[in-house]
C-alpha cells in the first residue's frame, strides 16, 4: 500500500467512527530518530550504516470513552532500500526510483474503548505495541541499534484501580488461514500488577505460546507443533535512596518431532521438553548531591538446558526462550543484526555508575563479564565469552531534541568459537576465539 492508499485508509476510518460517535479532539505526534553506526567484529569483519525511522501518529478521541489511534512508520538505512532497486545511486546519469519503493507501513491501528459498560474495563484491539514489566519478555525492540519497533496483532482487555490491574491478551503470531486453532502461531498473556505498596509494583504473569504444525519451529529447529508456558513473577521500584528489579520466569513446554543433530549415528525424531529458568535483577543506589550519582549491579541469568551431546540419542532439553525481550545485554552478542536472535544460555555479571553532569548532559559506564552456561559438546567445553565494557552519554538540546553517543569495547574469550548462545541458546556464536569487538554510535532523536 503507498502512500496516498494509507492517508485513504485513515479518512475512511476517522469518518466511519464518526458516524456512530462524536469527534472530542485530534492529537498528531510523531518522531525521528537517526544513529549512525560502526562495528568491527574482527573475525566477522566490519559494518557502518545509518539507520533512520520516522514515524506520525493521529489519536482520536470520541465521546464514551472511544478512541482510535494509527501511526505510519518507516525504518530504512540511508541510500538502501533493497537490492534491485537503488535510491539515489545512480550518480553518473542523475538517476533515482524512489516513486517506485514501497516503504511505509501502518506500524499501529487500533481502537480502544475505556469504562467499557460503566466497569473498569479496557479494551484494545488492533494492531498496537505491547510493553509488559521492564519489557524482560514482551517488548517493543527499540533499546540499542536496529529499533525498528515491533507491533502486535492483539486483543488486549484490562481491568484495574489505582492499586491493582490485570492484562487479557491474545496475539496472533502467524496465520495459514486453515482450521480454527490449527496452522497458526498464537501468544496467550494473563498479567497483573499490584502496586498498593509505595513507590513499589509487584507482578505475575503467565504467557503461552501454542505453535501449531510448527510454523517457527520448522524454521529454527526443524519440527513440529509448539507448547511453551512460562510463568513470572516480578518486582521493581525505590525504597530510600535504594532502587531495585527482581525478576524470575520459568518456562516449561515440549517441542514435538526435532531431529537430531548432524552428528548422531542414527537420523531419529524425538520429543524434546523445555523446562528452564531464567533471572533478571539490578539493584542501585542514588547519592543526594548535586550530579545525582547512581551505581548499580546487575544480574541475569538463562538457562541453557541439557545439549545431550552423546551420539546415539535425541534427549536432550531446550534452553530459556527470550520470546519478543527488549533488555541488551550485550551490544554484540544480543541481537545486534537483528538474525542472531537474542542472547541466552548465558550468565551476566554487571556493575556500573552513572550521573547527571548538569541539567542537559548524562553519562554512564558499564562493565559486564558473560560466561555461557552449557558449553557445545564435551569435545568442546570452553564457556567464557569475554568482558564488554561501554561509555554512554546523552545530551538535551531541548525538551524535544536529544542526542546520544556510545562506545563499547568486547574482550572476547574461548567460548565465542563454540558456546551456543545466538537464537536463543540453540546455536553456537561461531567467531574466533579470543576476537575483540569494538562498537560506536551516535544518534539524534526528536519527538513531537
Amino acid at each position: 500500500m503507498g502512500v496516498r492508499g494509507l492517508i485513504t485508509v485513515m479518512f475512511v476510518a476517522l469518518v466511519s467512527v464518526t458516524a456512530v460517535a462524536e469527534l472530542q479532539s485530534v492529537q498528531v505526534g510523531g518522531q525521528i530518530r537517526i544513529r549512525g553506526n560502526y562495528m568491527n567484529l574482527d573475525s566477522l569483519g566490519a559494518s557502518s550504516f545509518v539507520e533512520q525511522r520516522s514515524s506520525v501518529n493521529v489519536l482520536a478521541d470520541f465521546t464514551q470513552d472511544v478512541s482510535m489511534f494509527i501511526e505510519l512508520d518507516n525504518y530504512n538505512a540511508w541510500g538502501y532500500t533493497n537490492p534491485d532497486i537503488p535510491f539515489t545511486s545512480w550518480y553518473l546519469c542523475g538517476n533515482d526510483f524512489r516513486g517506485g519503493t514501497n516503504d511505509i507501513y501502518m506500524y499501529q491501528a487500533y481502537i480502544e474503548v475505556r469504562n467499557m459498560w460503566d466497569s473498569r474495563v479496557t479494551m484494545r484491539v488492533g494492531r498496537q505495541e505491547i510493553s509488559l514489566g521492564n519489557e524482560f519478555l514482551i517488548g517493543v525492540n527499540d533499546v540499542s541499534s536496529l529499533f525498528y519497533g515491533r507491533p502486535f496483532d492483539a486483543l488486549r482487555l484490562t481491568y484495574g484501580n489505582d492499586e491493582f490491574s490485570v492484562d487479557a491478551i491474545a496475539v496472533k503470531l502467524t496465520e495459514n488461514f486453515g482450521d480454527f486453532g490449527k496452522e497458526d502461531a498464537d501468544l496467550y498473556i494473563l498479567y497483573s500488577s499490584y502496586m498498593g505498596i509505595e513507590n513499589v509494583v509487584l507482578d505475575a504473569y503467565w504467557m503461552y505460546v501454542r505453535d501449531d504444525d510448527g510454523v517457527v519451529g520448522q524454521v529454527l529447529l526443524d519440527a513440529g507443533d509448539i507448547d511453551l508456558h512460562t510463568l513470572g513473577l516480578r518486582g521493581a521500584g525505590t525504597i530510600g535512596a535504594f532502587d531495585f528489579e527482581v525478576e524470575a520466569a520459568y518456562q516449561l513446554g515440549n517441542v514435538e518431532d526435532v531431529r537430531n543433530p548432524w552428528f548422531r549415528l542414527f537420523d531419529r525424531r524425538a520429543d524434546v521438553d523445555i523446562d528452564e529458568f531464567a533471572v533478571n535483577a539490578e539493584l542501585g543506589y542514588t547519592f543526594d548531591t548535586s550530579m545525582q550519582p547512581r551505581i548499580f549491579a546487575h544480574f541475569a541469568y538463562f538457562g541453557g538446558g541439557n545439549p545431550d551431546d552423546s551420539w546415539w540419542s535425541n534427549d536432550r532439553t531446550l534452553p530459556f526462550s527470550r520470546m519478543y525481550s527488549n533488555v541488551q545485554y550485550s551490544e554484540f552478542l544480543d541481537d545486534w543484526t537483528g538474525s542472531n536472535g537474542a542472547l541466552s544460555n548465558v550468565f551476566v555479571y554487571g556493575l556500573g555508575v552513572q550521573a547527571q553532569m548538569s541539567e542537559t548532559v548524562g553519562m554512564k559506564l558499564v562493565a559486564s563479564y558473560l560466561e555461557a552456561d552449557e558449553a557445545l559438546n564435551r569435545c568442546n567445553d570452553d564457556t567464557t565469552l569475554g568482558w564488554e565494557i561501554g561509555l554512554y552519554g546523552d545530551y538535551a538540546y531541548s525538551e524535544d531534541l536529544i542526542f546520544r553517543v556510545g562506545y563499547a569495547h568486547f574482550f572476547g574469550d574461548d567460548g565465542l568459537e563454540a558456546a551456543p548462545v545466538r537464537w536463543s541458546g540453540l546455536i553456537p556464536w561461531q567467531s574466533d576465539k579470543d576476537d575483540d569487538y569494538d562498537y560506536l554510535f551516535i544518534e539524534s532523536e526528536i519527538t513531537f
